[in-house]
């Protein structure tokens, strides 16, 4: 709690009080807007660990995990790093065989293995948006769906139910 010079403390406890009803309020919004759409719920570092956590009961997070990885890559700038990291992501979820491999069909695979010769920052890119839309048709219906989902979904709108009878 931080204490602003010359403060009652009591102020402070209520500032404090008030960061937290946001936080819950925003965190409420942020749950029901994850069923708007998959976007939504990827722009979400809450979301996207909440879908995490779901695909791992369902042990397919190798999805989700290569889109991520994927993303971290477009964000590297040194060529140097650009192509290990691209070979470390194919033997990890693209090459037949791979210990994490991710499910897209033969042509994909090998556009992908094609373009590890010359790495750029969109080398994945055919081989991500496969794996996205797989993940947005497949996955993330059975993750609104899911007991989780819906219980974060029931809290988050009971929160909002208690805030609106409080004010």
């Amino acid at each position: 709690m931080e204490l602003r010079s010359g403060e009652p403390s009591g102020k402070a406890k209520e500032r404090e009080k008030e960061k937290g009803k946001r936080a819950h309020r925003d965190s409420s919004r942020e749950v029901l807007e994850w069923r708007e759409s998959f976007d939504q719920l990827l722009k979400s570092k809450n979301g996207v660990t909440a879908f995490h956590t779901f695909l791992k009961t369902e042990f397919s997070e190798e999805n989700l995990d290569f889109w991520l990885a994927c993303e971290d890559f477009k964000k590297t700038r040194s060529k140097t790093k650009l192509a290990s990291k691209a070979n470390r992501i194919f033997e990890e979820f693209v090459q037949s065989e791979a210990p994490r491999e991710v499910n897209i069909d033969h042509e994909t695979r090998e556009i992908t293995r094609k373009n590890l010769s010359g790495a750029t920052s969109a080398c994945f890119n055919e081989a991500q948006a496969k794996t996205r839309t797989l993940m947005e048709k497949d996955s993330y219906p059975r993750f609104l769906k899911s007991a989780s989902y819906q219980d974060m979904t029931k809290q988050a709108a009971s929160r909002g139910t208690s805030k609106r009878l409080h004010t």
